[in-house]
């Protein structure tokens, strides 16, 4: 069978449309802002390794030497001033909030440890994503105040919200505008 010079186009349009859709991003990241009265920021990647998920990244202007509780929230929204726009802990899976390394909310994650100034340096896993980091696209990472007791129902009694940044599959950028790379070995 001879096939038309002009059915060609349309042969590989049809043909184009079986093709498998996209790969999930390999990545998602944030940059977070300070809420009102606050002055914590930063940058936050996570990265798909294996079936776990790493999360990488700094953030500043913590209070020194603290622990701060650190979750995904559910909405990708950081319009109001303290956050609280952010919804609640991401839960699909309906668990109990708890710590990372037992049964928890898909948002609950390792602490931030501030060091001495205020800085915290993250290289952490989150294991149990069967949607990898894209699971985290569109919604938001807080920051808070205050430790997370990883008991307190649903939240963690981990204070006000002192960052705030919607996770994205594209590139964080600084202030000049220019892509952030991202990091490849510990920071």
């Amino acid at each position: 069978m001879k096939l038309h010079p002009a059915a060609l186009p349309i042969v590989a349009s049809l043909l184009g449309g079986c093709a498998a859709p996209p790969a999930p991003p390999s990545y998602v990241a944030t940059t977070l802002q300070p809420t009102a009265g606050n002055s914590a920021a930063g940058t936050v990647w996570f990265v798909a390794d294996g079936a776990d998920v790493r999360i990488r990244g700094r953030v500043t202007g913590l209070k020194a030497n603290q622990e701060h509780g650190f979750h995904v929230h559910e909405k990708g929204d950081c319009s109001s001033a303290d956050a609280m726009s952010a919804g609640g802990h991401l839960n699909p899976g309906g668990k109990p909030h708890g710590p990372p390394s037992g049964e928890h909310h898909a948002g609950d994650l390792p602490a931030l440890r501030a060091d001495g100034a205020g800085i915290a340096t993250l290289d952490g896993r989150v294991r149990g994503l069967a949607d990898g980091p894209s699971a985290f696209a569109g919604k938001a990472l807080v920051v808070h105040l205050s430790p997370d007791d990883y008991a307190t129902q649903p939240t963690g009694n981990s204070g006000a919200r002192i960052a705030c940044g919607v996770i994205t599959a594209t590139p964080p950028r600084d202030a000049g505008g220019q892509v952030l790379p991202l990091p490849v070995e510990r920071m």
